[in-house]
């Protein structure tokens, strides 16, 4: 048995009567807390823990009632454990890094190679979200969790999780996507921690009540919305580590009873349903459910500039850097240009040399400087003109909205009026393109980010697009073509955008099992939700030149106290030590980095080559 917990002061006002501040304080972020190893030694009296590669992560196994169960759980340090530390490193320790959901995935596959009848997997999430160090960043932290959750997918055990405290992000959805999901009453789960979610939508991370109310991480909203099962009950005394063990043990042995007479493949074919339904909470009939949108998009879309392009004129600039005169002699003064490094109205491209460039040059080299090689963040419009053959490209689902998937009182009027001033930004109506196109004459199905547009993050639109891009792909049998160009997850949907992460996971599943191949580009940036499910799991990873592939941006790790060095998360580098994976795969299990670096102006040819050895292979029909 392990020490008791420290006595802590009893919060005077009941669980059901805090505001989410209190709650966040005063029970879910409590010192004193019971951690996971004080529930699991309480439970599994006979428990044996596996050497794990850091204090966050308990592995072990145990003999429970007739069955045998394996543990896994995420572990924040304890009050005195915080005592020792570094204040700088307080608030990040407790997340698992790369090395521990490599041990996840090591220890996953022992599991299935055991091929026990009587089994279950039981996780215990407690994390204020995965590691997002340089170190994890460099071992490629987001495709541990794509291929986590993955194989919480497919593996053929009965699995059960309890979200213990607190539930952040990808970090804690990579042990939540089991068949029984229990979390404790006065827990909060959400699509980032408050902290993080603070800086990213208000630029600081003081205003965490702001983030909380627009999160809505209850354990209420969470049963509401599907997200789990079952509320098990809190202590009085939050330090109440005997009454919160017995409370999960009834959780657990119902758990147990009920699976047991569920047949492993109902079950698996259940996670596949269920996968599927995240995000649509709309009870009024669904238009697209009745017919298939088939559309294909006005010409005037393509092969022009984007809307929010910045361009000059020569005979407009009154003055000039003393190296300008040259370069501009050559340009009428009546041609729109582009100042290299600040092409885009909203900025974001980075340093570029300056080199003023025409604006029909720009666009024709994808929006990449043709003096230096920097390139603007790009749009679904350009990307369309980059990969696909002229005129080929019709559009899938295009009207498909948020307002159609999910219930009225799910949006919120700020997030309307959110929505509203996005599609002011681009020509499509959301943060994913999905289309039939060809490529080189090989027909394939698109899913391309639309950066112009929330800056293409996932939200249930997206998923659900995805969803049936995929279903149309197996349909066709298609090769998938992906191009990620996005910030993350749709923070105004809460939960419901990072269950795209399992939605998406789910799809390139029904893909692989299907036998077509999954071609992942990737663009800058490559962050977030995206990077950690479906982008990651190509067969095939193609980045351009300088992308951002990283599971938190800059600005997350540095309200983190982390120290970033960008050119370490960029996909040059992170390309070049992908041949290392091959040294320690034992680590790196199905992870293969990325495979090629590519500019966008070749980006079609070297695409065409992989789908040119797909069509070459398949058998001639009679």
């Amino acid at each position: 048995m392990s020490a008791p917990v420290t006595k802590a002061p009893v919060p005077k006002v009941p669980v059901s009567k805090m505001s989410l501040l209190e709650l966040f304080k005063k029970r879910t972020r409590h010192p004193f807390r019971p951690r996971t190893s004080d529930i699991v030694t309480r439970i599994f009296e006979n428990f044996k823990k596996h050497p794990t590669p850091g204090d966050s992560l308990v592995l072990g196994e145990s003999d429970f009632q007739t069955h045998t169960l394996f543990v896994i759980g995420q572990q924040k340090p304890t009050a005195e454990d915080l005592k020792k530390l570094k204040p700088g490193v307080r608030a990040v320790n407790g997340m698992l890094t790369a090395d521990e959901h490599s041990a996840i995935m090591t220890f996953l596959k022992h599991i299935r190679e055991l091929d026990l009848d009587n089994a279950f997997i039981v996780n215990f999430i407690d994390t204020y979200g995965a590691d997002i160090s340089m170190y994890s960043a460099e071992r490629f932290q987001a495709y541990h969790i794509s291929s986590i959750i993955r194989e919480f997918l497919l593996i053929p055990v009965k699995t059960i999780s309890v979200l213990l405290g607190e539930g952040g992000s990808g970090g804690a959805l990579a042990l939540q996507a089991t068949d029984r999901r229990g979390m404790i009453e006065d827990a909060l789960y959400a699509t980032a921690a408050p902290e993080s979610m603070a800086a990213i939508m208000f630029r600081d991370a003081s205003k965490i009540d702001d983030a909380l109310n627009i999160l809505n991480p209850t354990a209420k909203e969470m049963k509401r919305l599907g997200v789990i099962d079952t509320i098990i009950p809190a202590t009085k005394d939050v330090n109440d580590a005997d009454g919160l063990a017995e409370n999960i043990q009834v959780f657990i042995e119902k758990s147990i009873n009920d699976l047991s007479r569920i047949k492993i493949r109902k079950l698996m074919k259940y996670r596949r349903t269920r996968s599927e339904a995240f995000g649509l909470t709309a009870t009024k009939s669904r238009l697209s459910e009745l017919i298939k949108m088939f559309e294909r998009p006005l010409k005037s879309y393509f092969q022009k500039p984007p809307r929010d392009i910045k361009t000059v004129k020569i005979g407009s600039i009154n003055q000039m850097d003393d190296d300008m005169g040259e370069a501009i002699d050559n340009i009428p003064k009546d041609v729109d240009c582009i100042k290299c490094g600040e092409a885009r109205k909203r900025g974001g491209e980075g340093d570029g040399c300056g080199k003023l460039i025409p604006l029909s040059e720009f666009l024709e080299n994808h929006m990449v400087c043709p003096e230096c090689g920097t390139g603007a963040i790009m749009g679904a419009r350009g990307w369309i003109d980059c990969l696909t053959d002229k005129d080929s490209f019709f559009e899938l689902y295009r009207n498909l909205t948020v307002g159609e998937l999910l219930d009225s009182n799910d949006v919120s009027q700020s997030y309307r009026t959110f929505l509203e001033k996005q599609k002011e930004l681009t020509d499509f109506n959301e943060s994913l393109v999905t289309a039939e196109a060809r490529i080189f004459g090989y027909p394939v199905v698109m899913v391309i980010s639309e950066f112009n547009f929330s800056g293409g993050s996932m939200g249930v639109v997206f998923g659900e697009k995805f969803k049936r891009a995929v279903e149309y792909a197996v349909e066709k049998k298609y090769p998938l073509v992906s191009l990620c160009c996005s910030g993350g997850a749709r923070l105004y949907e809460g939960i419901m955008a990072l269950m795209q992460m399992v939605k998406t996971i789910n799809a390139i599943n029904l893909l692989k099992e299907n036998g077509l191949p999954f071609i992942s580009v990737l663009g800058n940036p490559s962050t977030g939700g995206a990077i950690a499910s479906y982008a990651s799991l190509g067969d095939v990873l193609i980045a351009e030149p300088g992308a951002m592939v990283i599971f938190a941006g800059p600005r997350v790790m540095t309200t983190s106290g982390f120290k970033v060095d960008e050119k370490y998360i960029r996909s040059d580098h992170l390309c070049a030590i992908s041949g290392d994976i091959y040294k320690n795969l034992k680590y790196f299990h199905d992870i293969r980095g990325i495979h090629e670096v590519c500019a966008r102006v070749d980006m079609k040819r070297t695409i065409v080559k992989y789908l040119e050895l797909y069509f070459r292979l398949q058998p001639a029909e009679d």
